[in-house]
């Protein structure tokens, strides 16, 4: 009995496991995180240049007294990062440092001590500000990605006052008691700010769309199966990857097989799209009815489908229907395409069946035959506007007769009229739907710059640069 308890214990661990594996993985390398700091930190300077700062006042001791301060309308003119790298601690987080970065700002400045009062325009150059921060990711509850700030240290090496006013001989004297607040305030607020900027951007993740709606068929599933990876030189994100009927987030019967991107860095992002995820997305389009076509309506630019039209292939129906009657095509897949991606090949072995019916005057149908194809496509993908866009070519298809009512025949009479049906009328139908293409995930603002698709073994590669558009 125990032994029987240890082997389902055992048995509950792997598929545990195996549900934990990802349908698709997000890397983003040094590349796509030292990009990613150029345009943080190009927003944190326009922020800082447009931000309006609160009036600092207060006083300091002197040897001459208390010294009253005002410092109000402060303006940064510049303010640069030279020095600012990001790193990666493995399994901890981000470090962003930053030496030798500096600023000046103009204020309207007074004081007053017991002796006198002046007030006038001043300028201040920070220079040799030293920040070091720590951010940690990690997932929260609804599969979101989730950022913060774990640790935050700021120095500054020097400062420069300058006041213009009616005593400037006095100045030199004051001055360092306005170094004092000026520091003390940068110490107090800096950090802070820091941290508020990393709450506006896990606000961003947070918002991501996790459950993202395709079309009026399917669904996907982009939350995260466990916390982000933070290695050496790059960060990966495992998410689950899987495609549902639109509104119907029923399990899965098969479970995503392991793989791992390539070690590369050449670009700054790479998305790996396992076999999973297009099982999932033919699943999900096969009970949504996606693939039932009524060929009809397809085919009629390029002929009539009449009787007559088969009745010339099948010299069973001429006999039976003497004169041409309006006809249609019922198209059904009668199984999930079953993919396939092999080194630069992705396949779809496709399982239908076709039955052509006899319209009658009164607009009754009546069945003439069934035949069952296996049809064999290539697809072809492309990105397109921040979606993933297949394609689909026939390659060869089977026929078999399942039903008839005018008798056996060769269903290889058949084979020219319905490669011209399935190239130009399925096919075609098809790719109607494919063109919409499948959203990958993306935060606002940014742009895939230049991706390359290859086709590995059990998985989709992209490897794509970033664009930013603030």
């Amino acid at each position: 009995m125990l032994k029987c308890w240890c082997f389902f214990l055992l048995l509950h661990w792997l598929i545990q496991q195996l549900d934990a594996n990802p349908g698709l993985k997000v890397r983003i390398t040094q590349k796509g995180l030292d990009y990613g700091k150029e345009i943080g930190l190009k927003v944190l300077k326009q922020r800082i240049k447009d931000e309006k700062f609160p009036d600092w006042s207060g006083r300091e001791k002197s040897g001459v007294g208390d010294v009253d301060y005002i410092l109000s309308g402060v303006r940064i003119n510049t303010i640069e990062f030279p020095d600012a790298s990001v790193s990666l601690i493995p399994g901890s987080g981000i470090k962003l440092s930053t030496q030798h970065a500096y600023a000046t700002f103009n204020a309207n400045w007074s004081i007053r001590t017991w002796l006198f009062k002046d007030s006038g325009r001043g300028t201040v150059s920070i220079s040799g500000v030293f920040i070091t921060a720590v951010f940690t990711m990690s997932q929260d509850n609804t599969g979101h990605p989730s950022m913060s700030l774990d640790s935050c240290q700021m120095s500054i090496r020097g400062m420069d006052i300058k006041l213009n006013g009616t005593i400037s001989w006095l100045y030199k004297f004051f001055i360092k008691y306005l170094e004092k607040p000026i520091h003390r305030s940068l110490h107090t607020h800096s950090c802070p700010n820091i941290r508020q900027g990393i709450q506006r951007i896990d606000a961003q993740l947070r918002a991501l769309q996790v459950p993202t709606q395709i079309d009026a068929f399917a669904q996907i599933d982009y939350s995260l199966v466990n916390s982000p990876g933070i290695f050496q030189s790059y960060i990966d994100l495992d998410l689950k990857g899987a495609v549902y009927p639109f509104r119907n987030w029923s399990d899965l019967a098969f479970v995503p097989a392991p793989f791992t991107l390539p070690d590369k860095s050449n670009s700054m992002l790479y998305l790996g799209i396992s076999e999973y995820f297009f099982k999932s997305a033919s699943l999900a389009y096969y009970k949504a009815g996606a693939f039932n076509i009524t060929t009809i309506e397809e085919l009629s630019s390029y002929f009539n489908v009449t009787t007559k039209t088969f009745g010339n292939i099948i010299p069973e129906i001429a006999q039976y229907y003497v004169e041409a009657q309006p006809a249609m095509l019922n198209l059904m897949a009668t199984a999930a395409p079953v993919v396939s991606l092999q080194p630069n090949a992705f396949s779809l072995e496709i399982h239908a069946s076709m039955e052509v019916l006899v319209v009658q005057p009164n607009s009754t149908t009546q069945s003439i035959f069934t035949v069952n194809i296996i049809a064999n496509t290539n697809a072809s993908l492309t990105i397109f506007e921040q979606k993933l866009v297949g394609s689909l070519c026939l390659n060869r298809f089977q026929l078999f007769l399942a039903d008839s009512s005018v008798g056996f025949f060769e269903v290889s009479l058949l084979e020219n009229f319905l490669s011209y049906v399935l190239r130009n009328g399925v096919i075609p139908a098809a790719n109607v739907i494919l063109k919409k293409g499948f959203p990958l995930p993306n935060l606002d603002h940014i742009t895939l710059l230049r991706p390359v698709i290859k086709i590995n073994e059990g998985y989709l590669l992209i490897s794509t640069d970033i664009d930013y558009n603030l």
